[in-house]
């Protein structure tokens, strides 16, 4: 789409060809834009103008290509978010029409969902095929088929596949003081220390040791002292159904940072599932290769997942989610089961704090990922109980 913009840039005489080209387009599979017009502004800037003089061409040729595109995108969001807030009410469907719906794949989704966007030209409420409110298509909010992909607003079923939107999540903050005390006295109950350092300390009990063995003359031992070794992973699920739960994360997020007893501490984002890579912020535009991760840290680390393992079952049994790309995983593509396994297998010690109530975890996609993982509610007590399996638990079976 920004091959105009180029020829644009020509015609004003700026110096720009296919080494631009090619450098804007990598740029833009990067998201180094961040997916904005004034983003794409500075990265095409940054990569097509080469002196100053040319300044004023590149403003005068971005003018000519974009004006009033970003007014024209906000208008069509705002009208899309009074659509998707005012839907249809949803058809309730008896057990024996829900069997009769079409059961998709998530292949045949994504290329039934591009499909429909390239056709849909309008608003659409309580049908069955296109991207809309209250019906039974795959594709669209509030509705009742069994293997869709949401559009917009939660829906309130968990039974989409998919969701389809910019991943724009909240971020849990890491600066929260207030009510983290008690969670802070929790996770010191995970300790692990090694001696290490050139300076020492007086080893009483080898000391009086060494000298009754001299017969009563002082031999004083010195030994390294004693400093905490414990490195956690911590893996948080964040968005969709874990949104209500973004203060309690928060507050536990906090006190990890704070937490004296961590000699090192990662913290990365997922979504419902790990597949292959995780995130460094909650936008997921810094992704991190897990086999790479994995490199780094070692078996001795501590893996704390964190989420309410609730989403659709082929988000665990299926090919990956909505945005894998088997290219950017090194051309390895994995059930998601198998992703969390691999986690699973690769540490000594993990656990996964699970916010949603222990009367929710039998059956469905909390009960598979319970048999992979150690599961505490990520309450007080949970956590306590977690921190203690950490430190003095036996490694679940592989």
């Amino acid at each position: 789409m920004f091959v105009p913009f180029l020829f644009e840039l020509r015609k004003r005489k700026v110096k720009v060809g296919l080494q631009e080209a090619m450098a804007l387009a990598r740029a833009l599979g990067m998201n180094l834009h961040d997916a904005s017009l004034d983003g794409f502004y500075h990265v095409a800037r940054a990569l097509c103008v080469h002196r100053e003089a040319d300044l004023d061409a590149f403003d005068e040729a971005f003018l000519s290509c974009f004006r009033g595109v970003e007014a024209k995108s906000l208008d069509l969001v705002k009208e899309l978010e009074e659509w998707l807030s005012d839907p249809r009410a949803r058809k309730e469907l008896s057990p024996e029409e829900l069997a009769m719906l079409q059961h998709l794949d998530l292949e045949e989704l994504r290329r039934l969902f591009e499909e429909r966007l390239r056709e849909q030209k309008e608003r659409h409420d309580g049908g069955n095929r296109w991207i809309g409110t209250g019906g039974t298509s795959p594709f669209g909010a509030h509705g009742a088929h069994p293997t869709g992909v949401r559009v917009g607003p939660k829906g309130g079923g968990r039974s989409a596949m998919a969701v389809a939107d910019a991943r724009v999540y909240r971020p849990y903050r890491s600066d929260l003081v207030l009510d983290i005390r008690q969670i802070e006295v929790a996770l010191r109950k995970l300790r692990a220390f090694h001696r290490e350092g050139a300076d020492l300390e007086l080893d009483l009990d080898a000391t009086i040791d060494e000298t009754a063995k001299n017969a009563g003359e002082l031999e004083v031992v010195l030994r390294p002292p004693r400093r905490p070794n414990v490195r956690v992973l911590l893996l948080m699920d964040v968005g969709g159904s874990m949104d209500p739960y973004a203060q309690l994360v928060s507050q536990l997020f906090s006190a990890a940072k704070r937490a004296s007893n961590f000699r090192e501490l990662k913290t990365y984002y997922f979504h419902n599932c790990v597949y292959g890579r995780v995130y460094e912020t909650e936008s997921f535009a810094e992704p991190v290769r897990l086999r790479d991760l994995l490199l780094h840290c070692t078996r001795e680390w501590k893996l704390v997942m964190v989420g309410d393992a609730a989403m659709h079952p082929a988000e665990l049994l299926g090919g990956g989610d909505w945005y894998a790309s088997r290219d950017e995983l090194g051309g390895e593509a994995m059930h998601g089961i198998r992703w969390m396994q691999l986690l699973a297998d690769h540490f000594d010690k993990s656990v996964w704090l699970n916010p949603d109530p222990p009367n929710y975890w039998r059956g469905g996609t909390a009960e598979m990922l319970g048999g992979v993982f150690q599961m505490f509610p990520l309450t007080l007590e949970g956590l306590g109980d977690a921190m203690a399996h950490l430190s003095k638990g036996t490694p679940r079976r592989k």
